[in-house]
């Protein structure tokens, strides 16, 4: 597995060459409850962007984007958020500068706050002609920091889990959550920043959804591939 960090730029620049494909993991720094860390969403991304370069060696791994927008979650500690434009900019920005060097570029994002911002993002850079692809992991379950985001975490960073601090938080299904979310934030239906019932995650039902994740990624990652840049459509 090639990491952008700890390369020089020579052999970036070979790589490059021989067709690899740039995965950079978004995240975010926002609380999820009172058991998971507040790396989740970017340890995350990162988890799943290195388990896709293990199964596909063109791809190369961008040190992570850990900001992001997450103002839903203000009111609790340890949550950083640059908000909605700054996120977009910072994304056009990375999008511009990484497809110098790269004929493809993902923007592997595992936080939901960022869709709006990312999905922005890709279309001033689509229409700049530049090959930034965005990337979302297509697992089902509860909202934030319930039983899937547990899981991944218990297989992804088990120490970090404070299992002994999980609780249920608002269980009412996201259709009905999400209007509420955009009016009062996370703060208006869970004191203790839950979506869900992280009770009954488990290590092995987080490592499933990985290896789901990173096989969709390698796939995505695979197609670029035999695309030309010229030809490239974002999403």
């Amino acid at each position: 597995m090639t990491r952008l960090d700890g390369s020089c730029w020579p052999s970036l620049a070979d790589l490059a060459d021989a067709g690899a494909v740039l995965v950079v993991p978004v995240g975010a720094t926002e609380q999820h409850g009172p058991h998971l860390p507040v790396t989740t969403d970017t340890d995350i991304a990162v988890a799943v962007a290195e388990a896709a370069a293990a199964l596909d060696p063109s791809v190369v791994v961008a040190p992570p984007v850990a900001y992001g927008s997450s103002g839903e979650h203000d009111g609790f500690a340890g949550t950083l958020s640059l908000g909605r434009e700054a996120t977009e900019s910072l994304l056009v920005e990375l999008g511009r500068s990484a497809s110098v060097t790269f004929a493809h570029v993902v923007l592997a994002c595992t936080h939901g706050g960022n869709a709006v911002p990312l999905a922005r993002a890709l279309a001033r850079l689509a229409d700049e002609g530049h090959p930034v692809t965005g990337w979302w992991p297509r697992w089902e379950g509860d909202l934030h920091a319930g039983r899937t985001e547990t899981s991944l975490m218990l297989a992804i960073a088990p120490d970090t889990v404070r299992t002994d601090r999980m609780v249920a938080g608002d269980l009412r299904p996201a259709d009905e959550l999400l209007p509420l979310l955009r009016t009062g934030g996370v703060r208006s239906v869970s004191a203790s920043g839950v979506l869900g019932d992280p009770t009954g995650a488990t290590a092995d039902e987080g490592h499933r959804l990985i290896r789901a994740a990173a096989a969709d990624l390698a796939t995505v990652v695979a197609d670029l591939r035999r695309r030309p840049a010229a030809q490239e459509v974002t999403p």
